[in-house]
């Protein structure tokens, strides 16, 4: 159990024991979401590249760029959100820990450009011994005060410390020819740790508070969508397409609004109920994330082509929001919708639509097209939704004792 309750004032300094799994009204805090913001920078920054690969017609080394970068992105994103759902002490150790914890995701934004470009990660390497460096400390701070899951907490410093020297090697040490095989090493290394950690003992995140934190992360992805897409528009909006480029603007706003609306559909936090099961629902959103920001930049390359500054074909530039839409919608189905079984009637909806929207890439006007399916997609939801509703608030008839019988 916690030494504090669910709401607790600043503290100077307290024992950094685990909290409560099961307190109620735990909500994410405003450090935390301070924390959040010093990622937008890096999202924008590698959506943005995605964006001006993909109109240049650079699809395979800009995709391979992007996602590099972004795992990079959203694992020191959710390094420090399992641990924080554990052991927030909020004090002044941990606030300052944490703090330096965002300058090295500033600093980690700070070399997105050159990690894309170049597949230089020398300038995120320093940023993630930054945020290292503050996540480690209080690890170690937490297995002082919490002896029985130190074990677990010192697998977890060791095992990430290790993985800091495997991306030194892969970074700084190989040939170019050995860089991306050692440096996905190092992400299979760093994906191993939480399993291998935790097998000694369960760290206690909060289910409700884990599934807040990633809902809010979700929002600000979606939020760079609309942000890097409502750019395009602006760029072009005096342009002579202008029909075309309206045409865009709505059905990529409509597509943005449904991938909210499907991803908030249905409670999360009853699905993580043991800690595989938590760890693989943490592990899928990555895919979540990065083609929430993917389907972004398919909507700007769309504005650009609009505006003839894209050197792409109309069908690559549908695929360009197409098949981010296909991920986002399909893994958020198996993560998110799909466990829920019967309390989701709607659910075959998602990934069906998501497989049409690759059809409709082959239009003359593929974005309004995908947009529109994605309209079926939240009415589809919505009659679900109130049908289930009317049922299980009729009452059931029961036949009168006096009422003849035949």
């Amino acid at each position: 159990m916690s030494d504090h309750p669910a709401v607790t004032p600043w503290s100077w300094r307290r024992r950094m024991r685990p909290r409560d799994p099961e307190e109620t009204q735990r909500v994410s805090t405003p450090l935390e979401l301070l924390f959040d913001l010093c990622f937008v920078v890096a999202i924008g920054t590698d959506s943005a590249r995605l964006e001006e690969s993909l109109a240049e017609g650079h699809t395979g080394s800009g995709i391979a760029s992007f996602l590099l970068v972004f795992f990079a992105v959203w694992w020191a994103w959710m390094n420090f959100t399992w641990f924080a759902s554990a052991y927030d002490a909020d004090d002044t150790p941990y606030r300052l820990a944490t703090m330096v914890v965002m300058a090295g995701v500033l600093i980690l934004a700070a070399g997105v450009p050159r990690a894309f470009d170049d597949r230089d990660f020398a300038v995120v390497f320093a940023g993630y011994l930054v945020m290292r460096i503050g996540l480690e400390s209080q690890r170690l701070r937490a297995a002082a005060a919490d002896p029985e899951r130190r074990a677990s907490l010192m697998r977890y410093a060791a095992g990430e410390s290790g993985c800091m020297v495997l991306w030194a090697v892969a970074i700084f040490a190989v040939p170019d020819g050995w860089r991306l095989p050692v440096w996905l090493v190092a992400a299979a290394a760093e994906l191993l740790v939480p399993p291998w950690a935790e097998r000694a003992r369960s760290i206690p995140w909060h289910p409700h508070h884990i599934t807040e934190r990633y809902g809010l992360f979700t929002i600000i992805v979606l939020g760079e969508t609309i942000l890097s897409a409502s750019r395009a528009v602006q760029e072009g909006i005096a342009d002579e397409a202008r029909l075309d480029l309206y045409l865009v603007a709505a059905g990529g706003l409509v597509t943005v609004f449904a991938l909210w609306w499907v991803y908030f559909s249905l409670p999360s936090a009853g699905l993580l109920t043991r800690t595989r099961a938590a760890i693989l629902w943490g592990y899928g959103h990555y895919v979540v994330f990065a083609s929430g920001a993917a389907a972004g930049a398919g909507i700007a390359v769309n504005a650009a082509l609009a505006t003839h500054h894209a050197h792409v074909s109309r069908t690559a530039a549908g695929l360009a929001l197409a098949v981010p839409v296909l991920c986002y919608l399909t893994v958020v189905w198996w993560l998110l919708v799909r466990p829920h079984g019967a309390n989701a009637p709607y659910a075959w909806g998602m990934p069906l639509v998501g497989l049409l929207t690759l059809p409709a890439s082959l239009t003359p006007r593929p974005v309004p097209v995908i947009g529109a399916l994605m309209a079926l997609l939240i009415a589809l939801s919505v009659w679900a939704h109130t049908t289930k509703s009317h049922r299980q608030n009729t009452p059931k008839t029961q036949p009168s004792p006096d009422a003849p019988t035949h």
